[in-house]
């Protein structure tokens, strides 16, 4: 799908047809849309392709025409476990194209990095002004991996409250997918910081005194986040330890127990297996041998119970 935008008057507007100082937003796009949008701004198809790759690694390109960046952004999967649709964090890559006269972005989703500029949310934002306009990207991008990273922080705290009265691997498996995330959310931080510092050294993408303040919150905030990334992956690794250890501690304890039980219910069954025996036995004759039988089973039963518990077996 191809979206051509821009800043008219102030106000950010949807055209039909390229034109200079406007932004064309990619999503997905089709072979022909690639090569449509290459012949008439004059780049490279491979270009445009570069971030239809879900494992592009985050770089700057620096051509004599065009300056190609790829950042990596955080996005959600869905996906269906025990037959429930759940969500799975991810990243994808997204390119930006900078030419003399067009601003080119390509993704394979609709990203809510783009969203926001798109609906004209962002204060200052004008496709006029290219340098500025990649900048605000960037802090876009920043800001959501902070907010799909608290997003990561809830629900661990929820699965965490799920494995206190929990016997089973299901809410560990979970805790493992979010680790996951978090190792490639750390990656991909770490490669944006790169793209980041290597564009406040670039020659090619012009840079003006009023956007170094929002270059350097770019920078702060994309640190930040990998900084809550790190937090949060050490947390959820001991999380993991610690509860895989609680549940093969509260295995352990059950199968105490139940081998405990199988003791103490045995000893009765011993006894009656004795009396079973087509053989004289002391009291066989007596009429009250089998309360007695019975009487002295149980007592010996309870008196091993008792043994058990002052050993704190149960």
């Amino acid at each position: 799908m191809i979206e051509i935008f821009k800043t008219i008057d102030g106000n950010l507007e949807q055209i039909e047809t390229v034109e200079k100082d406007c932004w064309i937003s990619m999503t997905n796009p089709t072979p022909s849309e690639i090569h449509h949008i290459a012949s008439m701004c004059s780049v490279e198809e491979d270009v445009l392709k570069a971030a239809l790759d879900a494992e592009e690694r985050a770089r700057i390109e620096k051509e004599d025409d065009y300056t190609l960046m790829i950042v990596d952004i955080p996005a959600i999967e869905k996906e269906i476990v025990e037959k429930q649709e759940k969500d799975r964090y991810i990243t994808m890559p997204l390119a930006i194209v900078h030419l003399d006269d067009y601003i080119i972005t390509v993704c394979l989703v609709d990203t809510p990095v783009l969203a926001q500029l798109r609906t004209g949310r962002v204060k200052g934002f004008s496709t006029h002004k290219k340098t500025r306009f990649i900048l605000q990207i960037f802090f876009r991008v920043a800001t959501q991996f902070l907010q799909f990273l608290r997003s990561i922080n809830r629900q661990s705290e929820s699965i965490e409250d799920r494995l206190h009265v929990s016997q089973k691997n299901k809410e560990l498996f979970e805790l493992l997918e979010l680790q996951k995330s978090l190792v490639y959310f750390t990656t991909s931080l770490r490669a944006n910081e790169g793209v980041f510092e290597k564009m406040m050294k670039s020659e090619k993408v012009k840079r003006y005194p009023d956007d170094e303040d929002l270059l350097e919150d770019v920078i702060i905030e994309n640190k930040q986040a990998m900084e809550m990334a790190n937090i949060y992956n050490g947390i959820l690794s001991g999380m993991v330890d610690t509860f895989a250890s609680v549940i093969s501690n509260n295995l352990n304890i059950v199968m105490k127990f139940l081998a405990t039980v199988t003791i103490v219910m045995s000893i009765p069954t011993m006894i009656a297996s004795f009396y079973g025996m087509n053989v004289p036995l002391p009291g066989h004759n007596n009429p009250y041998g089998f309360y007695i039988v019975l009487a002295f089973a149980l007592l010996l039963a309870g008196l091993v119970a008792l043994i058990f518990h002052k050993k704190d077996v149960f």
